[in-house]
C-alpha cells in the first residue's frame, strides 16, 4: 500500500503533506527528526489524515494534487474525517 497523508502542528495549525509506502516508519521519521527539514522546523507531528493507494502513481498524484490545494480545503478534508483533529498515528499499531 502506498499512503497520502497530512501532519498537522496542532488544531487548524502548520500543515505537511507527504506520501510513503510504510507509515509508521515514516511518522517515526518525522518524529525523530529525520523526516523534512519543513516538519522538523515547525514542530509537525501530528497525523490527522491519511488515504491509501494501491499504485504509487496514483499516491503521487494525489500527494501533488493536495499541495495545490488552497488551506481552507486541506481544513475541510481533515475535518471531515477528523474533525477534533486527533493524533491518528496510534491507530498505526496493527499497520504498516
Amino acid at each position: 500500500m502506498y499512503y497520502v497523508y497530512i501532519l498537522a502542528s496542532g488544531r487548524h495549525g502548520t500543515l505537511y503533506i507527504g506520501v510513503t509506502n510504510n507509515m509508521a516508519r515514516r511518522i517515526m521519521e518525522h518524529r525523530t527528526g529525520k523526516g523534512s527539514k519543513f516538519a522538523r522546523e515547525y514542530k509537525i507531528f501530528r497525523l490527522v489524515y491519511v488515504e491509501s493507494y494501491d499504485r504509487p502513481s496514483d499516491a503521487i498524484t494525489r500527494e501533488k494534487q493536495l499541495k495545490k490545494w488552497n488551506r481552507d480545503w486541506k481544513i475541510r478534508l481533515i475535518e471531515t474525517d477528523n474533525p477534533e483533529w486527533s493524533d491518528l498515528s496510534p491507530l498505526l499499531a496493527n499497520d504498516s
